[in-house]
């Protein structure tokens, strides 16, 4: 693994995205307080105090897209059901990613701010073709059957080390010291990057993917400066990998690649911080969930002790039940007619991942966790057409490879204290998970 010079400087580890937009609401708690439409599912209470489902499920019941002419993310169209979110990833053209149009989350582009300020961070998921097929290919080797085969003995000795280490008979959070450090190690890997720093991936993730963070212009400069902090450490590697021959990490897969060896800063940035939150709080995310669902059903949980020839199917129901990112957004690039509605150019139309996994048409009891589940893997928590996730591969292998290594070690882990979910509407997951482990 490459190693940096002495000198570089250091970089901070302090405040945390989550205490800061906290510190933040406890001073102006007026601000969080907003009166909208009954149906504005982008209030990021609903996720914090985990009561969205019978919003979602009476919105599904009355169609598959529904107007939401306020909220604080100015209006939207809703899209809810299953079926409908498919066709609309199925017309990339018409349902614009592009970050020129406003992105992939609900965040309003930033017209108060002046120019020089904005951080617009182009990023091949946010891009239309032909510009992100060619950037996406460039980083597609590294989540090929191959690559994985070639990772798994690794991922595998990571994930046992780290079980074995967990205390046993006292509380402690799960979140901090299993989710948060397999899926950070994990990016280490992939980027390689210097593994004594890799902390700073998970917080500069969470400095750029908190939807309500970038909402609070308080907190700009902040924010901004953390981004800059990330853009001068990839800098240096970048500066560094170029020196080298072609590895196969993905920085060195950039520079050797036609597609993305131009790449602006702003670009550069940008693509890493898709590939940060993409594979730090998605997996994280789902890795916490996965021991809060067991819990919440212990009749699945004792399933899995029993078979865990239901492993690689209860990965992907466990995915669908959490669905990690909770929504993705496309910007309507000319009028048209969908489902009986006129969209009109230029309108934001949200995709409701979270609510499309629950769509009773799709899945059978859908509140409930079912790990014999028959469709789990229709779930589309990693997207669908064009834009789904590259990297779903390598997130099924590690999700896989945890549940594996904790039956080995014949692991049961209660939730035994505080549970604190993420307070935001794109990313769905836990900031804290105290739990014991014992022995089934």
């Amino acid at each position: 693994m490459a190693t940096i010079a002495p000198e570089k400087p250091r970089f901070r580890t302090e405040p945390s995205a989550y205490e800061a937009l906290k510190e933040h609401f406890d001073q102006h708690p007026d601000q969080r307080m907003h009166h909208s439409h009954k149906w504005d599912v982008s209030r990021s209470d609903i996720y914090a105090e985990d009561r969205w489902q019978p919003i979602f499920r009476e919105m599904r019941e009355a169609g598959p897209l529904h107007y939401i002419p306020e909220s604080p993310f100015g209006p939207y169209w809703a899209v809810v059901q299953h079926k409908a979110i498919q066709h609309i990833e199925a017309l990339p053209d018409l349902f614009s990613s592009s970050w020129e149009h406003g992105g992939i989350t609900i965040l309003e582009r930033a017209e108060d701010i002046p120019v020089e300020e904005r951080l617009e961070l182009p990023m091949f998921i946010a891009m239309d073709r032909p510009k992100h097929t060619g950037q996406r290919r460039t980083v597609a080797p590294a989540f090929t059957p191959g690559e994985m085969k070639r990772m798994e003995a690794d991922i595998r000795q990571r994930t046992g080390e780290l079980l074995d280490s967990l205390p046993r008979g006292e509380v402690f959070d799960w979140v901090d010291k299993v989710s948060i450090e397999l899926t950070t190690g994990m990016l280490a890997l992939l980027f390689g990057f210097p593994w004594q720093d890799r902390r700073l991936l998970t917080l500069w993730s969470d400095w750029s993917g908190d939807t309500e963070l970038a909402s609070v212009r308080e907190l700009d400069q902040l924010r901004r400066s953390f981004l800059h902090e990330m853009a001068a450490y990839f800098q240096m590697l970048w500066a560094e990998r170029a020196q080298q021959d072609p590895q196969p990490d993905l920085i060195s897969m950039m520079i050797h690649s036609e597609a993305m060896n131009q790449q602006s800063p702003e670009e550069f940035m940008g693509n890493l911080i898709l590939l940060i939150v993409g594979g730090n709080d998605t997996t994280r995310n789902t890795m916490s969930g996965i021991i809060h669902g067991f819990d919440t059903f212990p009749d699945q949980r004792k399933l899995f002790e029993q078979n865990p020839e239901l492993i690689p199917n209860a990965v992907q129901e466990c995915i669908r039940f959490q669905t990690p990112l909770a929504h993705m957004r496309r910007t309507c690039t000319e009028d048209t007619e969908q489902f009986g509605q006129l969209i009109k150019k230029g309108d934001k139309v949200v995709l409701w991942y979270l609510s499309a996994n629950r769509d009773e048409q799709v899945f059978d009891n859908p509140d409930k966790l079912d790990i014999t589940r028959e469709n789990a893997r229709r779930h589309l928590a990693f997207g669908y057409g064009i834009h789904r996730c590259v990297g779903a591969r390598l997130a099924e292998l590690q999700l896989r490879i945890l549940l594996e290594e904790m039956h080995k070690r014949r692991m049961r882990v209660h939730v035994a204290g505080d549970v604190e979910r993420v307070r935001a509407n794109f990313v769905h997951g836990f900031r804290k998970l105290e739990v014991e482990v014992t022995e089934f």
